[in-house]
């Protein structure tokens, strides 16, 4: 198991079963725990996604507590889910997703929904779609789900941004 996977992993667990944050101290981390990335934690059941919460810009001091908060959010506060019970902890599967910086693209021309996640820009409103997700075969079905996600109607003008991951397991 990865090491970010493995946090994700202890993190949800002493939180779910004791409302215990992890504390990770330095000498703990790797060299990638150090640097500094958006983070999406993603939980499945039996293949069915069952929490997924991230950050596209790192907001923590470094990528292991962007796991920390990420894997806590995605099991407790995913507004599609109810929070993961003791008892599902067993048959959950955990990825983490460690995100380059986001790049504005011109057109859907510059997008591939198998290599790049996908966020759209519309005001206010924005909307993320990680890459190579089960499903999502376009780029059109991509920003249409993004765009979905973040509440902008079909048809409305969105500046579109790309970026790629690193998938753990």
């Amino acid at each position: 198991m990865h090491p970010l996977v493995k946090l994700a992993k202890e993190t949800i667990e002493l939180y779910v079963r004791e409302r215990k944050v992890l504390n990770m101290r330095d000498e703990d981390r790797t060299l990638e725990m150090k640097d500094r990335a958006g983070v999406f934690v993603s939980l499945k059941v039996r293949g069915g996604l069952r929490g997924c919460i991230g950050t596209f810009e790192p907001c923590e001091r470094d990528i292991a507590n962007e796991v920390i908060r990420n894997a806590i959010s995605s099991a407790t506060c995913d507004p599609r889910f109810s929070p993961i019970r003791p008892e599902e902890l067993e048959s959950l599967e955990y990825s983490v997703d460690v995100l380059t910086a986001p790049e504005q693209v011109n057109s859907v021309s510059d997008l591939d929904p198998k290599r790049y996640g996908v966020i759209v820009k519309a005001g206010g409103r924005r909307g993320l779609l990680l890459p190579d997700l089960e499903g999502v075969d376009t780029v059109e079905e991509q920003v249409g789900i993004a765009m979905q996600k973040a509440g902008i109607p079909p048809g409305t003008p969105v500046t579109l941004f790309r970026f790629e991951v690193k998938r753990y397991h």
